[in-house]
């Protein structure tokens, strides 16, 4: 009844919300993109997925009840693929995924890839967006799930969010004193915009908290310590976006992408299960705008 095609489609467009982006991650024209999404409005019984304009791409009801029933259907297509193809995947992956991930639902999918793939050795790294990409490009990891870069083009499209300044509900800025900030350190990248911002808008700034841990940085926002910028997709618990009446500037956007490493001279072993993985990722990135059963 569900084509899986037609249910990648729909996965690409409610992750990077953009007709345009999941044209371009799945490498099919926009066209097949709209009609894939037609076709499986009209296999729900006319159902509208999707509410979208010249501005803007939104899920609908429907369209967030699809997301669960797409990954598993897709899931379950994948595993039966793989069983009755008889081809098991083996080699050492060294994967790594940003700090970002921390509090979401990321787990979920590498325990479903593991008891997929049972005989690849999958190493994880958790670090900073930037220390990830010099260690990708230093040849230390065979693929990444990380931000990207202001400006960058680079990786494949995860999702597309908007920055967000977040703090503990109750907290307070003074407009007349220096905005106290919660960061992450150098290299990383909300830290080089929340700073880029400031300076660009004559803010004043003091770092009250730097911690390489997404853990410390939550604690110091719940205790009052001051703000942070963040993905408004991921916000942690107890945590929320600075109301606008503090007149803090605009952060902009991030992209959350997957890149892969230097292919040339890398086992076929571990290309594939590098494929297999970030396949995964892809299919199940609604999951990381969730935070993981049980995160206060």
């Amino acid at each position: 009844m569900y084509d899986p095609a037609q249910l990648r489609t729909f996965l690409a467009v409610a992750q990077t919300l953009s007709f345009t982006q999941a044209a371009r991650r799945l490498g099919v024209r926009q066209s097949t993109v709209s009609q894939h999404v037609r076709r499986l409005e009209e296999a729900t019984g006319g159902r509208q997925l999707f509410t979208r304009d010249t501005h803007s791409v939104e899920l609908t009801e429907d369209g967030e009840a699809m997301l669960g029933f797409a990954r598993t259907i897709l899931e379950a297509h994948e595993r039966a693929a793989a069983f009755f193809s008889g081809t098991r995947l083996r080699g050492r992956l060294r994967f790594g995924a940003s700090e970002d991930f921390v509090l979401t639902r990321l787990p979920e999918i590498l325990e479903s890839f593991r008891r997929d793939h049972p005989e690849v050795d999958l190493e994880l790294t958790v670090e900073l967006s930037g220390t990830l990409h010099e260690q990708l490009a230093a040849g230390r990891l065979d693929l990444v799930l990380a931000k990207r870069p202001a400006g960058g083009t680079h990786g494949e499209l995860v999702w597309h969010d908007t920055l967000v300044w977040i703090g503990a509900p109750r907290l307070r800025l003074d407009p007349d004193r220096p905005v106290p900030l919660i960061v992450f350190p150098p290299p990383g990248i909300t830290r080089a915009r929340a700073l880029e911002v400031l300076e660009a808008h004559g803010r004043g700034w003091r770092i009250v908290c730097t911690s390489a841990s997404l853990s410390g940085l939550v604690a110091a926002a719940r205790a009052g310590l001051g703000v942070m910028a963040h993905s408004r997709g991921l916000v942690p618990p107890g945590l929320a976006p600075v109301p606008a009446r503090a007149d803090l500037p605009e952060l902009g956007h991030v992209d959350f992408v997957l890149l892969h490493g230097h292919r040339a001279g890398v086992p076929r072993g571990t290309k594939e299960a590098a494929d297999a993985l970030a396949a995964a990722v892809l299919a199940g990135g609604d999951r990381l705008h969730r935070p993981a059963a049980g995160a206060r």
